[in-house]
C-alpha cells in the first residue's frame, strides 16, 4: 500500500480543489490519502463525493499551535489530527477562533503592504480564496500575480518571512491544549514535521515527551523537510516513546514543488493509527 497522510487543498493553502486533490492522489498510485487542510474540515464532503473507487480517504486537518517553553519565546508547531468527530463542540469552537485569527492576521499584513505601495488588495484576496481559509500563501500568490516576486517561495523568503516588517503573528492554540482537544473528539494527534529546521525554531525532546504525556499519539517522521539523519532520529524517538510513525508529502499543489506521495506511511503504522481513532471512520469502498 502507498499511503500519504498530509495534503492540502484549496480550502486552505493548496491549489487543488478537494475533488482535484483526490484525483491527483489516485493518479499518483496512492491507496490512501489524508486531507489535512489548516484548521478546517470544510473540504471533507467534496473530497468524499469525488473520491475515486479504490482510494481510501482519511478525514483530518492540520492545527496551528504553539509550544510555550518555560523560559523562552513560544515556538510555532503544527499538529495533524485524524479521524476526530468534526462536531465536537470544544474543538469546533477552537477551529472557528483559529480561522478568524488567520483572517485578522492576513488583513493586517495586506494593509501594511498596501500602505507601502505594494499592489495588493484584501477584498480581492478574500474573493479569490473562494471561501477557503485565507493565509499567507494567498497573499503570496497575489504578490506573484502582481509581479512583485517570481514565486510563492520567493514571497515567503522576503516580504512574508517571519522576520519581515510586514509579518504579523497570530494567537495559535497551545499545543498541549490542542492535543487534548483532538483526543477528546476521538481523534489521533500527530506532531507534524517536528525537526524541520528550515521552517524556523524547533522543539526539543523534552517538549515532545511533554506532548506525549498530554496524549500525543504519533510523530510525522518521513517528510520532505526532514533530512535522512533527522528521520532516523525521529524513528528512534518514536520507538522510545511508543508513538506511531507517519510519512507524507505535505502536498500543496503548485504552491510547493513537492509532489504528492513524495513520502509515505508504512502500512502497519497506518493500521495503528486507524485503531486509535474513534471519532469518524475512514472513507473507503
Amino acid at each position: 500500500m502507498r499511503i500519504d497522510l498530509h495534503t492540502h487543498s484549496s480550502v486552505s493553502d493548496g491549489t487543488d480543489s478537494p475533488a482535484a486533490l483526490v484525483a491527483t492522489a489516485a493518479a499518483a498510485g496512492l491507496d490512501v490519502v489524508a486531507l489535512t487542510d489548516h484548521d478546517t474540515t470544510a473540504g471533507w464532503a467534496a473530497a468524499e463525493a469525488a473520491r475515486p473507487p479504490g482510494l481510501t480517504l482519511v478525514p483530518g486537518l492540520e492545527l496551528s499551535c504553539r509550544y510555550f517553553p518555560a523560559d523562552e519565546p513560544p515556538i510555532s508547531v503544527h499538529l495533524l489530527a485524524y479521524l476526530f468527530d468534526p462536531l465536537h463542540p470544544a474543538f469546533v469552537a477552537e477551529r472557528v477562533r483559529l480561522r478568524e485569527e488567520r483572517l485578522s492576521r492576513g488583513e493586517r499584513i495586506v494593509t501594511a503592504l498596501a500602505a507601502d505601495g505594494y499592489p495588493v488588495e484584501w477584498a480581492q484576496i478574500v474573493a479569490r480564496s473562494e471561501g477557503g481559509v485565507v493565509g499567507r500563501p494567498h497573499i503570496a500568490r497575489a504578490l506573484v500575480e502582481a509581479g512583485v516576486v517570481e514565486s510563492v517561495d520567493a514571497a515567503f523568503a522576503s516580504v512574508l518571512h517571519h522576520r519581515s516588517p510586514y509579518y504579523a503573528a497570530k494567537a495559535d492554540t497551545d499545543v498541549l491544549d490542542g492535543i487534548r482537544l483532538v483526543r477528546a473528539a476521538g481523534g489521533v494527534p500527530v506532531f507534524a514535521h517536528g525537526l524541520a529546521t528550515s521552517r524556523g525554531r524547533v522543539v526539543g525532546d523534552d517538549a515532545i515527551a511533554e506532548m506525549t504525556a498530554a496524549g500525543l499519539l504519533g510523530l510525522e517522521v518521513e517528510h520532505p523537510d526532514h533530512t535522512p539523519d533527522q528521520r532516523a532520529y525521529l524513528r528512534a524517538l518514536a520507538a522510545g516513546l511508543g508513538l506511531i510513525r507517519t510519512g507524507s508529502s505535505d502536498y500543496h499543489g503548485t504552491n510547493k514543488r513537492t509532489p504528492i506521495a513524495a513520502c509515505t506511511t508504512e502500512p502497519d503504522q497506518f493500521e495503528a493509527l486507524l485503531a486509535a481513532g474513534t471519532g469518524v471512520p475512514v472513507i473507503a469502498d
